[in-house]
């Protein structure tokens, strides 16, 4: 495939390696966390397991949400909730992605990337298995927070690991990672159903079975720890180098001013002082918005309109599985244009077309309606390539994508919640899916603003 535009990263040169480290950071400069280790450098097999990782970790990332959208009436039955609870629960996944995707970025300088997202694929697998066994709803409720925490660190970090392994195919990568994320919510979505009646017509056991992918997760990164050591230490050696070529001891770069780089060079930017990263963490918290009331209550608006319940999960799989061949095309496409607004507002007429649909005719077009709704919920693979883009450094994708990811599930924690309070006291679906369509002009507004061609660093 050919090269991603160089723009998406200065320090990126063909072929995978970067420009010389003396050329972006000053003598003795510690390079920041998850700044890209030279790909380079990197053995094949590393970057083999961080695809197999990145593959895996995607195909995790929703069937824990999407598992419950289909079951929800049943968990519902089973749990006692009434609408107002149940909306609840489909307020927690954002609610979780705010809280634990903030703590991404001091981790991951910690612990490194893959250290986190393999501890991320590791809570997930251990709330998939918790929850079926959950006699009320608050330990229901605690096992599920638990996945989502999980899924929360690994949301956050995969631009990260993206733009540190792979700087020059930011966009081929983000596809990749991004069309196994909506592979992994379709089939959830639509063999929820179908496998829990094989298993009995057990609701436990079909939200259960998923465990078994989330631990095949973790498995592809526990070699990659070690590759954390590896490039810190390639680092070191770098710096010595350096220090040594400007004719400075290195035991004393440390404590040498002439080797010290200024406070203005290593303080990280502020980035509340970017009105770029405002305007993607309000997309994205819009799109987020939208992706979950979707996944939460789109079954059920069709099992209300008369559709089977089976048919509402095939449904649901058919928005979800929209993003499969889209999730790899629209970034790719985002990386060779300079401004990304005319996809934003594609991408929002088809949601705004496909509610309306939903509002007139929820039954008799719902498989157009499902498949319109599938095309606008690709706002999210295109608001993670902006994040990718908006930034020069992989530092700064760090900061940015957990500023973003984190403002935008607070903005979206309301969505799923008012969408259950509207439906039980209304007594029917007209107002929240006109808040649903009614949602999609700010978002087109924000995600145009978010779209333009400039990066965080330069408005920081």
């Amino acid at each position: 495939m050919p090269d991603e535009p160089k723009t998406l990263d200065p320090a990126a040169r063909p072929g995978g390696t970067t420009a010389p480290a003396a050329t972006t950071t000053p003598p003795g400069a510690a390079v920041a966390a998850g700044d890209s280790p030279a790909p380079g450098r990197a053995h094949r097999w590393t970057l083999g397991l961080v695809i197999v990782g990145l593959v895996l970790s995607a195909l995790n990332l929703r069937p824990a949400i999407t598992s419950l959208g289909a079951l929800l009436e049943e968990v519902s039955e089973g749990l006692h909730m009434s609408g107002s609870v149940a909306g609840v629960l489909t307020s927690v996944p954002p609610l979780c992605f705010a809280v634990f995707g903030i703590t991404a970025p001091r981790l991951a300088r910690r612990f490194g990337p893959a250290a986190v997202v393999c501890a991320g694929m590791a809570a997930i697998f251990a709330g998939l298995v918790l929850r079926p066994f959950a006699s009320g709803t608050a330990g229901f409720l605690a096992a599920s927070a638990l996945a989502l925490m999980g899924i929360a660190v690994s949301n956050v970090l995969m631009p990260v690991i993206v733009k540190r392994y792979f700087p020059d195919r930011v966009g081929t990568m983000t596809g990749l990672y991004s069309m196994a994320l909506a592979l992994g919510t379709s089939v959830a979505a639509a063999a929820t159903v179908p496998m829990t009646e094989a298993l009995g017509g057990d609701w436990h056991l079909g939200l259960g079975i998923w465990a078994v992918l989330a631990a095949l997760a973790v498995l592809p990164w526990i070699p990659l720890l070690r590759d954390r050591d590896r490039a810190a230490a390639d680092r070191d050696r770098a710096a010595a180098d350096r220090d040594r070529a400007a004719g400075v001891r290195t035991e004393k770069a440390t404590n040498t001013p002439a080797t010290s780089p200024p406070a203005a060079a290593t303080a990280a930017p502020r980035i509340t002082r970017s009105r770029t990263a405002w305007a993607l963490g309000c997309f994205f918290g819009l799109q987020a918005t939208g992706a979950y009331i979707t996944m939460g209550w789109m079954p059920q608006i069709f099992r209300d309109a008369g559709v089977p319940a089976s048919t509402a999960g095939v449904l649901l799989a058919v928005t979800m599985v929209m993003g499969v061949p889209l999730a790899f095309v629209i970034p790719r496409l985002a990386t060779r244009m300079k401004n990304q607004g005319p996809i934003v507002v594609a991408l929002g007429l088809c949601g705004l077309t496909g509610y309306t649909g939903l509002f007139l005719a929820p039954a008799s077009g719902a498989w157009v309606w499902a498949v319109l709704l599938g095309i606008s919920n690709c706002s999210f693979p295109l608001a993670l390539t902006m994040i990718g883009m908006r930034s020069r450094t992989g530092a700064g994708v760090v900061r940015l994508s957990a500023f973003a990811q984190s403002v935008g599930y607070l903005i979206s924690i309301p969505g799923p919640l008012l969408v259950g309070v509207l439906y039980q006291h209304s007594g029917g679906w007209g107002l929240p899916i006109a808040l649903m369509g009614g949602l999609m002009v700010p978002q087109m507004i924000v995600g145009t603003l978010a779209g333009r061609d400039r990066t965080v660093e330069d408005e920081c």
